[in-house]
């Protein structure tokens, strides 16, 4: 003996109702919608952009000589062949904006942009959040060759590193290369493949081991601390554009490289097994990226010494904020970390006028709580 279902269930079954109670199942382009990483929205790119030209003016205005905005700004497109406007600057006003200030917010737009962009860089390539651009041994290798040159060649024994000679940058280019080749190397050692893991471990080794020969070295040469810690807490005065030069072809590679490769990040973040399996290659494109990354911060750390905090606030405000795909999060931390480290230095050479405070304890002062506020608000967001 067989029974019909009730009128209610023979009309879902002939509709393609569910029963109630049970939850539809998501379509599969709901499916890949939802797993697509947001792309890089135009707003954003919009406030970066204005980011960078707020931190532009302010830092050529302001200063112990405080020019007009207005003014400035009007200065600074007249360097735009075919532009001619009157700014009211006088002579020595018009040299102080293009000769002394520019190049100082220019180098800090540069050194700031390769910073936050080499951090986000390894935040992706080793899947860890606190990844930062001396995770390899960057700043033990510069700040090693920088002691070296300092203590045993005399440079800067006066007290200061004003004017430093040519061979302090580049002792601090080759140190944090250096270091690098040596995290390599030392993390394939054993005849072990360079894991991300064993990468990190061994730039934590080659870091102390420098650390402990500059300790050593400051030991032996007291009379040469104070030089040695002012260019280790990080300086963007420069004595024109030279600094600006030796800087822009590094971090135009770097960039090129990095963001061109802002894709496999987001591929590289699914792992290994799944990467190969779409057509990546994981361990070229990771040693691809570290090499641009690390050469970008070789050329920040040699031109304005160790400013820290930079590589770890930016990226992660930004995917706080903007969104966690790489392709939105290394564009946007290239244009706000400069902008950001460019009104840091307008805070560092304004809070204790006319002495300049030094800007690397500057960005940790005004970064730490500023990464706790973002986070609360994300908090409060998500909740």
């Amino acid at each position: 003996m067989t029974t019909t279902p009730p009128p209610s269930r023979r009309a879902g079954l002939r509709f393609g109702t569910r029963p109630a109670g049970r939850p539809s199942e998501p379509r599969p382009a709901e499916l890949q919608s939802r797993s697509r990483p947001a792309g890089l929205r135009k707003r954003w790119l919009v406030a970066g952009a204005v980011a960078v030209l707020v931190a532009l003016v302010a830092g050529v205005s302001l200063g112990p000589v405080s020019l007009p905005p207005g003014s400035v700004a009007a200065e600074l497109l007249n360097l735009i062949p075919g532009v001619h406007l009157d700014s009211g600057l006088s002579e020595r006003e018009a040299a102080i904006v293009t000769e002394l200030r520019l190049p100082r917010v220019v180098l800090g737009l540069l050194v700031g942009g390769l910073l936050a962009l080499a951090g986000g860089c390894y935040q992706g390539v080793f899947r860890n959040p606190l990844a930062d651009p001396y995770l390899l041994g960057v700043a033990a290798g510069a700040g090693l060759a920088v002691t070296a040159v300092i203590a045993l060649g005399g440079a800067g024994r006066e007290g200061s590193i004003s004017g430093l000679p040519l061979t302090i940058p580049l002792a601090a280019f080759a140190g944090s290369l250096l270091a690098v080749t040596m995290t390599y190397v030392l993390g394939g050692a054993g005849g072990r493949s360079r894991s991300p893991a064993m990468l990190i471990l061994a730039g934590v080794a080659v870091s102390a081991f420098l650390s402990a020969g500059q300790t050593y070295l400051l030991q032996r040469h007291a009379d040469s601390i104070q030089p040695v810690y002012s260019w280790l807490l990080g300086r963007l005065a420069t004595a024109g554009w030279h600094d600006v030069l030796l800087v822009l072809p590094y971090a135009a590679l770097t960039t090129v490289v990095v963001l061109l490769h802002r894709r496999e990040l987001d591929v590289l973040a699914v792992g290994d097994d799944e990467a190969r399996s779409l057509g990546l290659h994981p361990q070229r494109t990771r040693y691809l990226l570290i090499a641009a990354a690390s050469l970008g911060t070789a050329a920040a750390v040699s031109a304005t010494g160790l400013i820290g905090f930079v590589g770890i606030i930016v990226p992660h405000t930004v995917r706080l904020l903007a969104g966690s795909s790489y392709r939105v999060i290394l564009p946007l931390s290239l244009l706000f970390g400069g902008a950001f480290l460019a009104l840091t230095d307008v805070v560092a050479r304004t809070a204790a006028a006319p002495a300049e405070v030094p800007i690397g304890v500057v960005t940790a002062l005004l970064g730490g709580p500023f990464f706790v506020l973002v986070l609360r608000t994300a908090r409060r967001v998500l909740t």
